[in-house]
């Protein structure tokens, strides 16, 4: 990747904890609250100085590349990681002391399968509910109803080997609602999954929190899984670069984002910038500008610059635009970074 002017960004875009929304979200009791956590691998930082606030009812999601922080933010939420650095509290308990009451309070799904392909589907739910410590009437009136809710009645008895990834992610999720949690903490949820079931468990999510009220927190790098959260947190070299609804970061970007694509693209960028007087940003070899009325810029830049440009492309922001005008990095730039 290259960045010929890395962008200065408005403090309201930077701020790594939006006021604003943060405090609409908060409430006296909410679901998780993170004040100042960093946590390394040896020499390496995989968080570093990451506060935020979850309240009951909502999704919530961190949004980052590989190597983000993402998954140790999850490892440390699901009780897998130790607490290094900073306080955690999640449902009211201590991360540092009370994690066995905590466990009894969250549901998991973890990025990799962990269904048993030789069990049942049914018999995945049960052996999973005896876990905690559900038996008798009430272990096989939980199964039938999470069977029911997730559409797997008429595969109940069929081995989770033989079903499609999509089925199988909804064996994952009635496992980890079986035993009615307060908080689930999902690890991209969708990976594995085709576009048609990764919008059919969204759809679910949502109305795990419409009807049930539960709180969900996940992990993922799918725009789409974004878009649909409440709020997120944006996880960038393991730092909480900004957190606010997916809209309003949106909104925040300048105008149209204008993408050209030229073959001396860095000695095209500088002069648009000194002919036009507009800002542009190098990122990973295209060039970049955030425009009002875009078709208009990108009519003007092409009867200026049209020999030289190979293509240009314009449109409303995305959350990729967003991340890219908080960083300087195109969102999949550099090799994965352990978490």
């Amino acid at each position: 990747m290259s960045v010929s002017a890395s962008p200065t960004p408005s403090d309201e875009l930077s701020a790594p904890i939006d006021a604003r929304a943060d405090s609409q979200s908060a409430s006296p009791t909410p679901a998780a609250e993170a004040a100042h956590v960093s946590f390394s691998y040896g020499d390496r930082t995989a968080l570093d100085d990451v506060s935020f606030t979850i309240a009951r009812g909502e999704i919530f999601g961190l949004l980052g590349p590989n190597g983000g922080g993402k998954t140790t933010l999850f490892k440390l939420i699901s009780t897998l990681a130790p607490l290094q650095a900073g306080d955690v509290r999640i449902l009211g308990c201590d991360l540092r002391h009370d994690t066995l009451a905590l466990r009894r309070k969250l549901g998991v799904v973890f990025q990799h399968p962990s269904v048993d392909g030789k069990l049942t589907v049914a018999e995945n739910l049960a052996h999973h509910g005896r876990l905690y410590g559900i038996s008798g009437a009430r272990l096989k009136a939980r199964i039938a109803a999470m069977l029911d809710q997730l559409g797997l009645s008429a595969r109940a008895g069929d081995l989770a080997e033989t079903l499609s990834g999509g089925l199988k992610r909804r064996v994952e999720l009635a496992k980890s609602l079986l035993h009615e949690p307060e908080l689930l903490v999902l690890d991209e949820p969708s990976t594995g999954v085709d576009p048609a079931a990764r919008r059919e468990f969204l759809n679910y999510l949502a109305h795990l929190r419409d009807a049930g009220g539960v709180t969900i927190v996940l992990t993922t790098h799918y725009m789409e899984e974004a878009e649909r959260c409440d709020r997120i947190g944006v996880l960038h070299q393991g730092r909480l670069v900004a957190i606010a609804p997916p809209g309003e970061l949106k909104a925040r970007v300048g105008g149209d984002v204008v993408v050209i694509v030229a073959r001396e693209a860095a000695a095209l960028s500088a002069r648009i910038n000194a002919q036009m007087g507009v800002a542009t940003m190098m990122v990973d070899g295209t060039i970049r500008i955030e425009r009002p009325r875009g078709h208009e810029f990108v009519r003007d830049v092409v009867e200026a610059f049209g020999a030289e440009i190979e293509t240009v492309t314009f449109g409303k922001p995305t959350l990729e635009d967003v991340f890219v005008k908080l960083t300087g990095a195109a969102f999949h730039a550099g090799p994965p970074m352990a978490e």
